[in-house]
């Protein structure tokens, strides 16, 4: 980084101490934006980067909510609310154990770039609790959530902040927060949560969007050096939404998945996985992958072990952060892959970045690779304050326009700063110059 960056960049870590991956995430953007601040001064005398790197407003609260026991039960609620430049605040809300306000100001700062990439007139935001939804009946995540948004209506509205799911959030708890909102402010409020069931106002491929939308990147990528998706050996890591759709996806850009994985191990199936007898395991009975083994006698449940020694030409990441170090990329890096594409938040290690670089591996960066699920986000706020409803192939066109759009926005502008082929820096550039022209067009704010 430049002297004067560095210098931001102490700074953030000494002024947000012990948040190891809101670090993290700032130091690879900075360590990219160098090129555009040499062209455009005007960014460091309005100090657009000091003030990029510090939210707007972090809201922290309490939770007390009971459980089936009668016992009170206390977690800890965040939403950082981190630039609104282009739009509305907009991001998931991740229900885990691990939630802190680091884990939820890495997810933020990633947000700012990532909707910009969109094109769409959305800001950048995160949240969420301390809660884990797993092995808790329906009606104590309903009571939770009641009493989550209870302190969070306050902060959000359509025109003011819009959550939506995230790990632990899906539509179940996407409902009770929904139906909270409702009763508290006596609003049909549509456009304040996405992710909403399709009764209520949600958009068709909303679920599918980051899953097909990391995948319609990957097609992107391939397609630029004269290659496709047909007949590529595939690696997903995870077994929830994100990877089932991009399993799914995959198999019908004509690839092969061979092997996902959940907290417990990976499975092999060399014959490519059964979908829909993994939506069963996962989604229906919520059971570990070592039972698809039980199912189908010619694959392999591995224990305790990555994902990433199983040799592909694909890599989809798409479970959580840092899952990818140095072992696994030189693992991927020896099966023979020839492009890593991030389904999830940061899953990459800088270590690893470097190890897939350095051989020539193709890697695309979370922030572009997996707009899909806020940009179908955003679509389905414009079909609710028009009261309108589009059909799943409309949407899911628009949705593969605009991961075309970022994939060769990324690849422009990485050409453009004489850095061809380099998709991070690509993706931070074009998301940072547009945050920051509009930043510098409201004044200081």
């Amino acid at each position: 980084m430049p002297e004067t960056v560095e210098t931001v960049f102490t700074s953030v870590v000494a002024r947000n101490p012990g948040e190891p991956e809101f670090h993290q995430a700032v130091r690879e953007v900075l360590e990219s934006i160098g090129p555009a601040l040499a062209r455009h001064p005007e960014y460091a005398e309005a100090r657009i980067i000091e003030r990029i790197c510090e939210p707007e407003r972090q809201v922290i609260f309490r939770v007390p909510w009971e459980d089936d026991r009668g016992r009170i039960q206390v977690n800890r609620g965040f939403r950082v609310e981190f630039n609104s430049a282009l739009g509305p605040y907009k991001g998931g809300l991740r229900f885990h154990p691990s939630v802190y306000l680091g884990i939820v100001k890495f997810l933020g700062f990633e947000q700012i770039f990532k909707n910009a990439l969109t094109g769409l007139s959305i800001g950048g935001g995160k949240g969420g609790a301390d809660f884990d939804p797993k092995g808790r009946s329906d009606r104590e995540v309903m009571r939770f959530c009641q009493s989550f948004m209870t302190e969070l209506y306050r902060h959000i509205g359509a025109e003011t902040d819009v959550p939506a799911g995230d790990i632990g959030v899906g539509g179940r708890e996407i409902g009770y927060l929904f139906g909270q909102y409702k009763r508290i402010t006596n609003r049909y409020e549509s456009g304040v949560l996405t992710g909403k069931g399709l009764a209520y106002g949600g958009a068709q491929v909303r679920r599918e969007a980051t899953g097909y939308g990391a995948v319609f990147f990957a097609d992107e990528m391939l397609r630029q050096t004269g290659d496709s998706l047909d007949g590529k050996r595939v690696v997903v890591s995870g077994s929830g939404n994100v990877a089932i759709y991009a399993i799914e996806k995959v198999h019908q850009l004509g690839g092969r998945v061979v092997a996902c994985s959940d907290s417990s191990g990976y499975v092999l199936d060399d014959k490519g996985i059964d979908l829909e007898l993994l939506r069963e395991l996962k989604e229906q009975r919520r059971a570990r992958l070592d039972d698809y083994a039980r199912h189908v006698p010619h694959a392999v449940a591995v224990s305790g072990r990555t994902v990433w020694e199983v040799p592909c030409e694909l890599a989809l990441p798409c479970a959580t952060q840092n899952e990818i170090g140095g072992a696994e990329a030189a693992a991927l890096v020896a099966g023979g892959c020839v492009a890593v594409v991030e389904g999830a938040n940061m899953p990459t290690t800088p270590e690893a970045v470097r190890i897939l670089g350095r051989a020539g591996v193709r890697f695309a960066p979370g922030k572009a690779a997996n707009a899909g699920g806020v940009a179908v986000s955003a679509l389905e706020m414009q079909q609710n304050a028009s009261r309108d409803s589009w059909t799943f192939a409309e949407s899911e066109q628009r949705l593969r326009d605009i991961m075309r759009n970022i994939h060769d926005r990324c690849w422009s502008t990485a050409e453009e700063y004489g850095l061809p082929g380099d998709y991070v820096a690509g993706a931070n550039i074009d998301g940072f110059r547009r945050v920051a022209e509009a930043m510098l067009a409201h004044g200081l704010i």
